[in-house]
């Protein structure tokens, strides 16, 4: 039985945990602002299920990330109901905002007129690929709707951490490299694959080089859209001294047709790995463009250290 100044059984009080002062602090979850533009996928490439899919996956985990958040996928090659373009889902959602403004005065309450961008538009792209970005652009335009356009999503240290993922899942590469086991099939040399020429190679590069060193292997950057580009990295890393090489794409998956990079891989004489695809990263990623272009985030989202 307890008493006003303790327990009578002299056990401890448990006391409420004070909270955690300084930069170990856990921060606030964050929320998306009332009233706060769109975020807008733009999914390049041709439209189909497993496009829809994964875009549908990356918006998913964006929402996880910030309740009440307002995403949307619009298809810069869309064109129906099913894969609407990006164009449309621009103008959906301006009139959305004007309805919710009109009926709330409607009803009597004093609300602030609707101004600022409508959506920000986040391209589905791992790296600047210059015909894609400029579709894109040019499909804001044409909607007439005041958007924001952001970035590509990298280079960043997390898209180096689901290369490294997609390469262990195929076996070509150590899950962790503090283990003490070895995998027989992991490759001595990575090639880079990217779309979008030179431009996109050198961002690509950036990505390779933390790549490299959560592997300690070689990793170079080649470009799948220009001829014989894949197979002169090859040749790059091979008279370097590897001998295994691995293609890992870097790309989300959408921007070119999948056989091209089991075409590349073969000429090259390697395996690959999968595309990036719905990785966690990905639509962690989207939503760091979106809050750093409303001013809402203090910072993008941290890769993993490098084991």
């Amino acid at each position: 039985m307890s008493s006003p100044t303790g327990p009578a059984s002299g056990l401890p009080v448990r006391m409420p945990r004070p909270r955690q002062p300084g930069r170990h602090r856990r921060p606030e979850p964050l929320a998306a602002p009332e009233g706060a533009p769109a975020l807008v996928l733009a999914v390049p490439g041709a439209p189909s299920a497993a496009t829809r899919s994964l875009a549908e996956e990356v918006v998913s985990i964006a929402r996880s990330e910030l309740p009440g958040l307002d995403a949307r996928i619009g298809y810069v090659d869309g064109g129906t109901d099913e894969f609407p373009t990006l164009q449309s889902v621009l103008a959906h959602a301006a009139e959305e905002r004007t309805a919710r403004y009109e009926q709330a005065r409607a009803a009597g309450l004093d609300v602030k007129e609707p101004d600022g961008p409508v959506a920000v538009v986040v391209p589905l792209l791992a790296g600047p690929d210059s015909a894609t970005l400029r579709q894109v652009r040019q499909a804001v335009m044409e909607s007439r709707i005041a958007a924001e356009l952001t970035d590509v999503l990298g280079p960043h240290p997390l898209l180096a951490e689901a290369l490294h993922v997609r390469l262990s899942e195929a076996g070509l590469a150590r899950a962790d490299r503090a283990r003490l086991f070895t995998v027989a099939t992991a490759a001595d040399g990575i090639v880079l694959a990217s779309v979008g020429g030179e431009e996109a190679v050198q961002a690509a590069g950036i990505t390779g080089m933390l790549l490299a060193a959560r592997l300690a292997v070689p990793v170079m950057a080649a470009a799948l859209d220009q001829e014989g580009s894949i197979t002169s990295v090859a040749e790059q890393l091979r008279a370097s001294g590897s001998q295994q090489l691995a293609l890992a794409p870097y790309l989300i998956g959408p921007e070119i047709d999948a056989g091209l990079i089991e075409e590349a891989a073969k000429e090259a004489g390697c395996s690959a790995a999968e595309a990036l695809g719905p990785y966690p990263a990905i639509g962690k990623l989207a939503l760091g463009k979106y809050t750093t272009a409303l001013g809402i985030a203090p910072q993008q989202p941290q890769g993993m250290p490098v084991r």
